[in-house]
């Protein structure tokens, strides 16, 4: 699992006429399950995405196609964790340590 961070490198009035791409965007992504939850850090300097998944690098691909990442709005920090505790609703998703 992944924890995507976004931190905005231009001033917010940008990055507010690329949301509606990027809300499709997002959009897209939990449609195909990559994408578990999603959100505005406060305050808001960017954003947080939660991502399902095993691959670093095919999280990585996806984050560059982000309409923000596209047009430098924003920097992306992704961090890998594996989720071995998780809610009920997460339990498809809950991963097991290296044996």
């Amino acid at each position: 699992m992944f924890v995507l961070e976004l931190t905005y490198t231009a001033p917010v009035e940008r990055v507010d006429t690329l949301l509606p791409a990027h809300v499709e965007w997002l959009g897209r992504h939990y449609e195909e399950g990559a994408f578990l939850a999603s959100g505005r850090k406060v305050p808001r300097d960017g954003g947080i995405i939660i991502a399902a998944g095993d691959d670093r690098a095919a999280v990585e691909a996806i984050a560059r196609t982000d309409p923000f990442a596209v047009a430098g709005v924003v920097e992306y920090r992704v961090t890998e964790f594996l989720a071995t505790s998780v809610a009920p609703a997460l339990e498809p998703h809950r991963q097991q340590l290296p044996a």
